[in-house]
């Protein structure tokens, strides 16, 4: 868990593919939460589960509802921000190893 409460639940990795080409997750983010702007060192794919999302890539607002999905380049600069009622996602990160970054300093559960 991150320390705005933002929750990770891997569903594939490194360890379950038996490769690196790709990482899932589910992501369930507080209510009325936000990351602040940042870069991921790969793709990432956000498909929208349960409740509101913006992504503000390279700054233009891309809200997102249930069934709602957005791909995120290496080189974008992203801002992920929930709405009042939280947000659940699928992540998809290609080629994997992003879950170790992004949790580095999250606190296991």
């Amino acid at each position: 868990m991150s320390s705005g409460g933002t929750a990770l639940r891997v569903l594939v990795d490194a360890k379950s593919l038996g490769g690196n080409e790709v990482e899932v997750g589910e992501l369930t983010f507080p209510a009325n939460s936000d990351s602040g702007d940042h870069r991921h060192a790969v793709t990432e794919t956000f498909f929208v589960l349960e409740g509101q999302l913006e992504q503000v890539v390279n700054g233009k607002p891309v809200a997102l509802g249930p069934g709602g999905i957005v791909s995120i380049r290496s080189t974008d600069q992203v801002r992920h921000k929930s709405g009042p009622n939280g947000a659940k996602v699928l992540v998809i990160w290609a080629p994997g190893g992003e879950i170790d970054r992004v949790t580095a300093r999250w606190k296991v559960r």
